[in-house]
C-alpha cells in the first residue's frame, strides 16, 4: 500500500492595492517628462548647431554672423562687467511699466464696452481707426509731444499693449454664456457682483490671451523705441553694438531680448493657469 501526499491548495494571489497599480504609473511620469523636454528641444539643438557651424565652415559670413560660442562669449562679458544687467534693467522698467498702465486701463474699458451696446457703437469706428495704426508710426507724435524721455517711450509702450488686451476683453465679456448671466441675475445678485463673479471670471482666459500677445508687443515697440534717443536698454545695446561693428555684442544683446520675451511668456502662462483653477485640464 503506498501513501500519497496531500496536494496543497494553491497559495491566494495576493490582492493589487491602489498604491501598487499606481507605482507603475509613477515611474512612467519622469520618463515622459523626459521624453517631452527632449521633443521640444530638438528643434532648438538643431538650430543652435547650425548657427554655431555655419559661419565656421563657411557657409555664411562670419564677419555679419558670428558663432554661437562667441555670442555667448560676448554675452558672459557683458554679464560680468555689468553693463547687460543695466541695459536689461532700464528695459525692463519701460516695458512694465507700459504693459501694467495697458492692462488696469483696457480690462475696466473692455468690460464696459462690452456691458453697454451703445458706447460700442460711438467707439468702435474711432477704435478700428487706431487698432490698425502701427504703434511704430506714431513713435515720431509721441516723441514730439512727450519729448525724448522715459515718458513717450513708457506712453507708447502702453499704446501698443493696449488694444490687444481691450479687444480680447470686449470678446471674452461678449462671448460669456447667456445661461450663466441669467441664473446669476435669478439670485437678485448687483451688477458689480455679477462683473466680478460671473463674467469676469468667464471671460479670463480669453482676456490674458490679450495680455500675452500684449506682453509680446511690448517688447517689440520697447525695442524700436530705444533704437532712438535712449542712453540705455537692450534696444540701445544692439543699435550701439551695431554702429561700433561689435557684432557678437549685437547678437547677445538679441538673444537676450528673445530669452526675455520667451520667459516673460511662460510667467504669464503660468499667472494664467493660477486664475484659471477652476477650468479642466485641457
Amino acid at each position: 500500500m503506498t501513501l500519497t501526499s496531500p496536494t496543497r491548495a494553491p497559495a491566494a494571489a495576493a490582492p493589487i492595492t491602489e498604491a501598487a497599480a499606481a507605482a507603475p504609473r509613477r515611474r512612467r511620469r519622469p520618463l515622459a517628462a523626459v521624453g517631452t523636454v527632449l521633443k521640444r528641444s530638438v528643434a532648438i539643438v538643431a538650430f543652435l548647431l547650425l548657427w554655431e557651424f555655419a559661419p565656421r565652415l563657411g557657409w555664411v559670413d562670419s564677419t555679419f554672423l558670428s558663432p554661437f560660442s562667441e555670442v555667448i562669449t560676448a554675452w558672459w562679458g557683458l554679464a560680468t562687467s555689468g553693463e547687460l544687467w543695466t541695459n536689461v534693467q532700464a528695459s525692463l522698467t519701460r516695458s512694465l511699466s507700459g504693459f501694467a498702465i495697458a492692462i488696469v486701463v483696457a480690462v475696466p474699458v473692455g468690460l464696459l464696452i462690452a456691458w453697454y451696446r451703445h458706447v460700442e457703437e460711438v467707439f468702435s469706428p474711432l477704435f478700428a481707426i487706431f487698432l490698425n495704426t502701427a504703434a511704430v508710426a506714431l513713435l515720431p507724435v509721441f516723441t514730439l509731444v512727450l519729448g525724448i524721455g522715459e515718458t513717450s517711450k513708457i506712453a507708447i509702450i502702453a499704446y501698443a499693449s493696449f488694444w490687444p488686451v481691450l479687444y480680447n476683453t470686449i470678446g471674452g465679456a461678449k462671448n460669456v454664456d447667456p445661461l450663466l448671466i441669467r441664473s446669476a441675475r435669478s439670485f437678485d445678485i448687483g451688477s458689480l457682483a455679477l462683473f466680478r463673479k460671473v463674467i469676469l471670471p468667464a471671460a479670463l482666459p480669453t482676456i490674458f490671451t490679450g495680455i500675452r500677445l500684449a506682453g509680446a508687443a511690448s517688447i517689440l515697440v520697447l525695442i524700436t523705441t530705444e533704437f532712438v534717443g535712449a542712453k540705455a536698454g537692450l534696444g540701445y545695446l544692439i543699435s550701439s553694438s551695431q554702429f561700433n561693428f561689435q557684432i557678437p555684442q549685437m547678437y547677445a544683446g538679441i538673444l537676450t531680448v528673445a530669452t526675455i520675451g520667451v520667459a516673460f511668456n511662460y510667467l504669464l502662462v503660468a499667472i494664467e493657469r493660477r486664475f484659471s483653477r477652476w477650468r479642466p485640464a485641457q
